[in-house]
């Protein structure tokens, strides 16, 4: 397979780069550039050395036909401008920006205070949380790959709506990300005195993701519902930790929420239901592809506590990308993406 990636200079992009270097069925991976053409990308991110020395080349949409799938881990608003002229020219598309999520045009416009894609090409894409959409996505022209945020709250939340065990009317869902979930242009927020020893809070009430999240919820879960959504900015590299609150609903245990959890997931090899520890946390999914879920009702307050770690980078972004790859060339889902956790 021929692949191609635009934005590779982007965290998401060096990680699909990574992640297809080890894939399979992958004989060529390009990279293009609005602004580099011609530079050699080892000479940016030496990691890359004797790794990809090929020279960035110049987004010209007469070159993407000859290529099986086209990766874009670009900032919002550039997608939109870029893909609709590629789609059924040949290549698969998948977008790891927000352009394509959300179904309603005005709503992109309010939480991203950006132009939204043609309407006829928002429409067409496919929601790519490969858990719950695999049957639609292995006909997609255009994939829309979710939020890191929704990635980690969709996956742990879902089953448990769907199936009326919690109220999702009173959901409070309190989310932390490392540094990297802001991207690699500097800013004040992200500078190291701003971010070293600090924990803050963020897009109180405006997050982006609130509004993917609550889509997510209608289609999957059958349920119309404003959720309480806050982001946190905490002092790591990587990895998302989400903790939602949700009354359970009359005559449900802790067992019927692990139950639904696992019997979701069965078959999915990415999602791990944890039932028993005394310790969760990002690390035993950093750099892997996983979600990890653990559940725990209170039986004082008859509140359920569900927390879920991913890796903001692999599983909230380029992993998810790759497996929603291999699911639309009949590939297993696990290809190129059996990472050990790295942990420490």
């Amino acid at each position: 397979m021929k692949v191609g990636i635009i934005g590779a200079t982007g965290y998401g992009g060096l990680e699909l780069i990574r992640l297809l270097h080890n894939h399979p069925e992958i004989e060529n991976v390009d990279l293009f550039t609005s602004s580099d053409e011609g530079n050699t990308f080892s000479n940016k991110y030496t990691h890359l050395l004797n790794i990809h020395d090929e020279p960035l080349l110049k987004i010209e949409q007469e070159k993407f036909a000859d290529y099986d799938v086209i990766f874009t881990s670009t900032p919002s608003g550039i997608s939109s401008e870029l893909l609709p002229a590629l789609i059924g020219i040949g290549p698969k598309l998948i977008d790891l920006s927000g352009d394509f999520r959300l179904k309603d045009p005005a709503q992109y416009e309010l939480w991203y205070k950006k132009t939204p894609a043609p309407a006829q090409v928002v429409e067409k894409s496919v929601y790519g949380l490969t858990e719950w959409n695999t049957e639609a996505i292995k006909n997609a022209d255009i994939v829309a790959n979710p939020g890191c945020y929704p990635t980690a709250v969709l996956l742990s939340l879902l089953p448990l709506i769907k199936e009326n065990l919690i109220d999702a009317t009173q959901l409070i869902i309190d989310a932390k990300s490392g540094i990297s979930g802001a991207g690699n242009k500097p800013t004040q927020m992200t500078h190291f005195s701003e971010t070293n020893e600090n924990t803050a809070i963020y897009k109180l009430h405006q997050h982006q993701h609130i509004p993917e999240i609550e889509q997510a919820i209608e289609t999957f879960a059958n349920q119309a519902t404003p959720i309480t959504f806050t982001t946190h900015l905490v002092p790591m590299t990587r990895g998302i930790l989400t903790t939602s609150y949700a009354p359970v609903n009359e005559g449900i245990s802790e067992k019927d929420l692990t139950d639904a959890l696992q019997e979701t997931y069965a078959n999915q090899p990415f999602v791990r239901i944890i039932k028993q520890t005394d310790k969760f946390g990002t690390n035993q999914v950093y750099g892997s592809n996983y979600c990890d879920i653990h559940v725990k009702v209170d039986s004082r307050t008859s509140r359920a506590t569900i927390v879920s770690v991913i890796d903001n980078l692999v599983k909230g972004a380029a992993g998810q990308a790759i497996q929603n790859m291999n699911v639309q060339f009949n590939l297993k889902q696990t290809t190129g993406l059996t990472l050990v956790p790295l942990y420490i």
